[in-house]
């Protein structure tokens, strides 16, 4: 059972930028596709970019590309989100997942899900 928790959420205004970090509680950067998902108020909860092996592969949805960048430290069993330039729409609550294979992996197979970590950015 991989358990995974997220922190680095918090309020910022349109254009900055945040890290939002996802600890993992065993070694995952080999084996496992992780992933940073996010869910506003009344939407459904939307993939955002994953990362397989350290970036042997990555996906980045559409609505983020150019702006948020996964990375991983293998060392710290710690996956990373680099968020820039944060639009108000980007208001969500933010979740890192974890499953054992490799990427892509849809959203309902993800197999372990962190609590999440609130943002919102003010215009």
């Amino acid at each position: 059972q991989v358990q995974l928790v997220e922190s680095g959420g918090g309020s910022v205004q349109a254009g900055g930028s945040l890290r939002l970090s996802c600890a993992a509680s065993e070694y995952t950067y080999w084996s496992y596709c992780m992933g940073w998902f996010r869910q506003a108020p009344g939407e459904e909860r939307e993939g955002l970019v994953a990362i397989y092996r350290g970036g042997r592969s990555t996906y980045s949805s559409d609505s983020v590309k150019g702006r948020f960048i996964i990375s991983q430290d293998s060392a710290k069993n710690t996956l990373y989100l680099q968020m820039n330039n944060l639009k108000p729409e980007d208001t969500a609550m933010y979740y890192c997942a974890a499953d054992r294979s490799p990427c892509p992996v849809s959203l309902l197979e993800y197999e372990y899900w962190g609590q999440g970590t609130q943002v919102t950015v003010s215009s």
